[in-house]
């Protein structure tokens, strides 16, 4: 056998190849397709349901490589679920860099490739964020000012409170302060000031001074079973 010509060659590679796949090879390279794994953003890539979803009438079929919203359908012991624009469930891994943990509503941003899919962030949340951190930690706001506030209220819980200032500042519509004992000192005024003043106390009171003065404008009323001067 002599060896095969050129045009020989040609011919050949033209008879075997199916149609319209003679110049796969320059579109494609020697690694395979270039174009076709660009990752769409928020849409399955081309071809992916078409192929998955052969001998499923009527079933939507996950895409092989997706990144967009995902809408939270069970959050439970851990196991999230989500479900995809197309109406696709999957169950996803949270791979966010705080500890969040989502409720069923929420819409997250998935990524994912074959049937793995990671929620890597919160578009619309009404889920909780846990930080519990190992050991003492320290917040310092170095020649700034740190600020707490929270739509729904603040809450702080400790065995033990202490606060440290030069001066406090309070302003609130309402303050209910409920102690098993209370010790208040003051080294220089005590002064109060209140449209009405009302003191309940069950058992005794005491109160002691130096000097006292009461001063009304109008009736001062004592009364009692017994009253005792001097």
């Amino acid at each position: 056998m002599g060896a095969m010509k050129e045009s020989d060659r040609a011919a050949a590679v033209r008879v075997d190849a199916p149609a319209g796949e003679e110049n796969a090879p320059r579109a494609y390279g020697a690694h395979g397709p270039r174009g076709a794994d660009v990752l769409r953003i928020g849409l399955p890539r081309d071809g992916a349901a078409a192929a998955d979803g052969a001998g499923q009438a009527g079933a939507a079929a996950l895409p092989r490589e997706y990144l967009g919203p995902g809408r939270v359908t069970a959050a439970e012991g851990g196991a999230i679920a989500v479900e995809l624009p197309g109406g696709q469930p999957v169950a996803v891994e949270m791979a966010l860099a705080l500890p969040y943990e989502p409720a069923v509503g929420d819409t997250l941003l998935v990524i994912g490739r074959e049937e793995r899919y990671y929620a890597i962030g919160v578009l619309h949340g009404a889920g909780r964020t846990v930080l519990s951190l190992q050991g003492d930690v320290a917040v310092h706001a170095r020649d700034g000012e740190l600020s707490l506030s929270g739509d729904k209220g603040v809450a702080i819980r400790g065995p033990e409170l202490e606060v440290q200032a030069g001066k406090i500042r309070m302003v609130a519509d309402a303050v209910v302060q409920r102690f098993t004992s209370m010790v208040q000192r003051v080294s220089a005024l005590l002064s109060v000031q209140a449209s009405e003043s009302h003191t309940v106390v069950e058992k005794t009171a005491f109160t002691k001074a130096k000097n006292a003065t009461i001063l009304t404008e109008e009736t001062v009323t004592v009364n009692g079973k017994q009253i005792l001067l001097g």
